[in-house]
């Protein structure tokens, strides 16, 4: 059964915040200073800067990691969670979908911290 868009956000951000109840208290404290976003799916100008079309989530800005060394990104970092595509990755399951919140808010997470790919891979975070 489809979910409008702005039940698909509602679900997200439920999941998000009982995750960050989960967290030990100083990454929970750091994550709730990092913006989430919201979007059904990228944008046409995320489209055009290369992010995919069936991007489930992304960081962007300046990681934790960059900040310590003094190499600061000129962007405020953030976290992008595009709703409809994880619906659609999920095949309109809601147990899969808040699943998948779940994996891609930690994946975009570890961004911040300043995991690569193959460091979220190992930890089954890709």
């Amino acid at each position: 059964m489809p979910l409008s868009p702005a039940r698909l956000e509602t679900v997200a951000r439920t999941e998000i915040e009982s995750l960050l109840r989960t967290l030990p208290r100083p990454l929970a404290a750091r994550a709730r200073d990092i913006p989430v976003l919201f979007y059904p799916r990228p944008t046409r100008d995320m489209r055009r800067d290369g992010v995919e079309p069936d991007t489930l989530g992304l960081f962007v800005g300046g990681n934790d990691l960059e900040t310590a060394f003094d190499d600061p990104d000129p962007l405020p970092p953030e976290i992008l969670v595009f709703t409809q595509n994880i619906w659609d990755y999920a095949e309109g399951d809601l147990d899969a979908y808040r699943e998948e919140v779940r994996v891609t808010y930690y994946h975009e997470l570890g961004h911040l911290l300043g995991l690569e790919e193959d460091d979220l891979a190992a930890r089954d975070l890709d």
